[in-house]
C-alpha cells in the first residue's frame, strides 16, 4: 500500500466531512446517512461475495445480528452505547463464524452455500420476531437521550460524519485486504479453488477469515442504523430487502474493488429517489428500479455500471 493508494480514499473522506457540514437539508442528510449505512454493509458483503467468490444470500443474519445487540445490550442489560455497538460488531463476527463453519466445513458452494445463507436469515428473522428480548412482533425502541456519549447526536450532519468515517475505515480495511497475503489468496479460491488448494492455500481457513470479517463489517452496519433510527423489528433487521441491497451495490458498483460498494449504493439510492420523485412514492418502485439496473448490468458485459460506462465511452 503506498500513498497514492491512499488519495482516493482521504478525497472521499473530505467530501463526506464536507457534505456533512454544507448541506442543510435533513432529507439530503437522512439520503446521504443512510447511502453510508448501506455501503458499509456492502462493503461487507464485497468482501466475501467480490473478493472471496463466495455469494451470500443472507448478509440480513449479520446485519441484523449486529442491530439487535448493539439495542438490546443497551435496554435490557444497561450497556453503554459504544460498547454495545463494538458487542453487536464482534457478535456479528462470530455468528458469520458459525454460519462459515458449518457451511464451508460440509463443502457447501454456489447456490448451495448463497441457500443456506439465506435459510439462516429467515429462521433468526422468525425467532427474532418471537422472541421476547427483542420486543417481538412489536420490536424495539432505543430511548431517546440526545449525547453523544449514547451515540446519538443533535444534528445530522455530525451523525453522517460518523458513518462517513465508518465507511472510510471499511475502504483502509478493503485495500488492506487487497494488498495483503489474505487477499491473494481469497481471489485465488474464487478464480480457481482446486488450484489454489493445489499450491497450499488452506481454502477452509481463507473462507472462514474471509466470512468473520464480511459479517463483523455488515454488523457494524446494523449497529449504525439501530442508533440513527432507533427502532427495530425483525423485518427490518432481519429482512431481506437489506440482503438484497448489499448484494446489489457491489455487484451494481463493481464487486471485488475497493470502492464499487460504495459507488453502488450512491447509484441505486439515487436512482431510486430520482424516481420516487419523479413518479410519487409508489410502493415498491425503488425495487423496480433496481431490478431494472441488475438486468441492465447483467446483460451488456462488463458487468458493472464503471465498466459500461468505459465501454460507452470507447
Amino acid at each position: 500500500m503506498t500513498p497514492r493508494d491512499l488519495v482516493p480514499i482521504i478525497a472521499f473522506g473530505v467530501v463526506v466531512v464536507a457534505a456533512a457540514l454544507l448541506v442543510t437539508s435533513n432529507v439530503a442528510l437522512n439520503f446521504l446517512v443512510f447511502t453510508m449505512i448501506i455501503a458499509l454493509a456492502a462493503q461487507g458483503w464485497n468482501l466475501l461475495g467480490g473478493y472471496g467468490g463466495q455469494f451470500s444470500f443472507g448478509h440480513a443474519a449479520f446485519f441484523g445480528t449486529g442491530a439487535y445487540l448493539t439495542a438490546i445490550l443497551q435496554l435490557r442489560f444497561g450497556m453503554g452505547a459504544y460498547p454495545a455497538f463494538a458487542a453487536g460488531i464482534a457478535g456479528a463476527a462470530l455468528v458469520g463464524l458459525a454460519i462459515g463453519a458449518l457451511a464451508f466445513r460440509s463443502g457447501l458452494k454456489g447456490s448451495y452455500f448463497a441457500l443456506v445463507t439465506l435459510a439462516f436469515a429467515e429462521v433468526f428473522r422468525v425467532l427474532a420476531n418471537a422472541a421476547e428480548i427483542t420486543g417481538g412482533a412489536a420490536g424495539i425502541l432505543i430511548r431517546l437521550e440526545v449525547n453523544p456519549a449514547n451515540f446519538q447526536f443533535a444534528d445530522r450532519g455530525t451523525f453522517l460524519m460518523v458513518a462517513g468515517s465508518l465507511v472510510t475505515l471499511a475502504l483502509l480495511a478493503t485495500l488492506a485486504l487487497e494488498r495483503s497475503r489474505l487477499g491473494a489468496q481469497l481471489v485465488a479460491v474464487r478464480e480457481n479453488e482446486a488450484a489454489a488448494q493445489a499450491l497450499g492455500v488452506d481454502v477452509l481457513a481463507v473462507k472462514l477469515r474471509a466470512i468473520t470479517l464480511s459479517a463483523g463489517m455488515t454488523g457494524a452496519a446494523g449497529g449504525l442504523y439501530a442508533q440513527y433510527f432507533l427502532y427495530l423489528d425483525a423485518n427490518i433487521a432481519y429482512g431481506t430487502w437489506i440482503s438484497v441491497e448489499a448484494l446489489l451495490a457491489p455487484i451494481v458498483g463493481g464487486a471485488g474493488t475497493v470502492f464499487g460498494p460504495v459507488l453502488g449504493a450512491v447509484i441505486l439510492h439515487g436512482l431510486a429517489e430520482a424516481t420516487k420523485s419523479v413518479a410519487g412514492r409508489i410502493p415498491g418502485i425503488d425495487l423496480v428500479v433496481f431490478g431494472i439496473v441488475l438486468i441492465l448490468v447483467v446483460r451488456f458485459p462488463p458487468r458493472d455500471i464503471p465498466g459500461l460506462l468505459r465501454r460507452w465511452r470507447r
